[in-house]
């Protein structure tokens, strides 16, 4: 994994704080990469079923079921069963 500095509003950091404390996630970095990948999936799904919505950002939906494949392998990594 690479290391990147993201600048967040404080009531976003207060937020992962609380996600952390009540046990949800272990860490911020799990929250936020949970976070992250649910929005690319969500994302990446909008385009590639529907490839005219507003959501297009101009690629191939062969491509696109590729990275979600990707991003469903790598759910099992930063998903915390409680």
């Amino acid at each position: 994994m690479r290391i990147i500095t993201v600048k967040i509003p404080e009531t976003y950091l207060e937020g992962l704080e609380e996600l952390v404390n009540i046990g949800r996630y272990t860490s911020r970095s799990e929250a936020i990469r949970a976070a992250i990948r649910d929005l690319l999936k969500k994302e990446l799904w909008e385009m590639s079923s529907n490839p005219a919505s507003d959501h297009d950002h101009g690629g191939e939906p062969e491509e696109n079921m590729g990275i979600n494949k990707r991003l469903d392998r790598s759910s099992r990594v930063v998903r915390l069963t409680l």
